[in-house]
């Protein structure tokens, strides 16, 4: 089936932003790639749902949606989605009320307590939530750790290594401080953002339609092909990021994605 034909048959689209939508210059100001901005309009103007779904964390939805327009991207405030809002549906169904060590910028500390969340930094910690960090020291590495020995489940918004800037890898600091707390503790990590059924309930959520009426569309094999695999929904790879160099016939059929585009722009000819 075309890309065309399958696009008429999907009621809602999940995009990933960097990389896919925009890239960052070095003063991490987003630039909308070519038809960006036209592809987001004619889905609207179809009548259908959409969600930008980022793994950033140091800002509110709304401030992420705010920095696009700016940008020149256009972006409503409720089409933004972020690991915290996965995060927090998380801890409500499976951790409610239990004390939570957060490393993360200030405004993501503040989300978590507006929404009920108790905080804690002492080893008295049940559970532990790794996101973007500017710096963080061992005091709170080694208490996080022992918190996490104790049984303290580890939730990461992502364990990637990056995203893709104007400019190359942009590298995950997050995933370098989960990284550090899997080798000391030995745990595993939860993953609440991309690709994680976390998330995809979280953008079912957001868009009141099935994962398997969506599309999603990202630059990245694991975590944007990954996370429509995971629901089973329709994916394409832009080929304008992290995995665009990435020789498909020498990957596996089943993380491979649907369809392939070189830039988000040629959506338009499927709409």
């Amino acid at each position: 089936m075309s890309g065309a034909r399958k696009l008429e048959r999907i009621r809602g689209f999940v995009f990933d932003v960097d990389g896919s939508l925009v890239h960052r210059d070095a003063g991490f100001h987003p630039h909308p790639l070519p038809g960006a901005p036209e592809v987001l309009e004619k889905i609207r103007t179809s009548g259908r749902p959409l969600v930008l779904f980022t793994n950033g964390t140091h800002l509110r939805p709304e401030e992420f949606a705010r920095g696009l327009r700016e940008g020149g991207l256009p972006v409503r405030d409720d089409e933004v989605l972020t690991p915290v809002c996965s995060a927090l549906g998380y801890l409500a169904r499976r951790h409610g009320g239990r004390r939570t060590m957060v490393f993360g910028s200030e405004t993501t500390r503040e989300r978590m307590a507006e929404a009920g969340v108790p905080l804690t930094d002492g080893e008295d910690a049940e559970v532990v939530f790794v996101t973007h960090v500017s710096e963080v020291d061992f005091d709170s590495l080694e208490r996080a750790a022992r918190a996490i020995t104790r049984g303290a489940p580890l939730l990461t918004a992502s364990y990637g290594p990056g995203y893709w800037g104007a400019n190359g890898m942009i590298f995950s600091r997050g995933a370098m401080v989960t990284a550090a707390l899997v080798k000391a503790t030995g745990k595993r990590p939860i993953v609440v953002g991309k690709p994680s059924r976390m998330a995809v309930r979280a953008a079912c959520e957001r868009l009141g339609v099935e994962s398997r009426e969506m599309a999603v569309i990202g630059d990245d094999l694991d975590m944007d092909v990954g996370l429509g695999r995971l629901g089973g929904s329709f994916t394409i790879l832009v080929c304008s990021g992290t995995s665009g160099s990435v020789d498909l016939r020498r990957v596996p059929e089943r993380r491979r994605p649907d369809a392939v585009v070189e830039g988000v722009g040629e959506i338009l000819k499927w709409l």
